[in-house]
């Protein structure tokens, strides 16, 4: 298995991944709350990604796997487009974070309720990753809920230190 497949299937581990997709978008919106507009420019690490591109991600991310995850069910032998996020990142610093959030909470609810209404043979059809290889629409499903998981706890070392900031200020 790919090292980057079993590292977000990892994360998933036994947890319900539905209930993960499910439960993304609110975390995201406490996120926000708890990281607001003056949190945006601090990166979870050094030489690692803002929140602000850390938001614009999550957002460009629903719109890619949701597109994915159709093409694979509608088209047999679908050679999936691998994209590279870090390309697509030179943008995300320009990103509106405050859109980015209830764009990835309304692409995510549209991208729930096409892949419920899947049964277990369109869950099972794959496509080619040109790096990974097969995948099935059920495996990016569930990759998609490791991927959250990734980059909410990016989100959450990020809202922790606005917090500390927040309270060395007025410690």
């Amino acid at each position: 298995m790919h090292p980057y497949v079993a590292r977000l299937l990892g994360l998933v581990g036994s947890q319900d991944h539905w209930a993960l997709l499910e439960a993304t978008p609110g975390r995201l919106s406490e996120l926000w709350s708890q990281i607001g507009p003056n949190g945006l420019a601090i990166a979870f690490g050094p030489g690692k990604w803002s929140a602000r591109a850390v938001f614009a991600h999550l957002a460009d991310v629903e719109m890619a796997i949701g597109f994915r995850i159709r093409q694979t069910v509608a088209e047999d032998g679908h050679q999936i487009q691998a994209f590279d996020q870090d390309v697509w990142a030179r943008r995300y610093e320009c990103a509106n974070a405050a859109l980015a959030v209830p764009a990835q909470a309304s692409l995510r609810r549209w991208t729930l309720s096409f892949s419920h209404s899947l049964d277990a043979g369109q869950l099972a059809r794959s496509g080619f990753h040109p790096e990974r290889g097969e995948e099935t629409v059920d495996r990016m499903i569930r990759m998609l809920a490791g991927h959250d998981l990734n980059h909410l706890a990016q989100l959450e070392t990020i809202a922790s230190e606005v917090l500390a900031r927040s309270e060395r200020r007025t410690g």
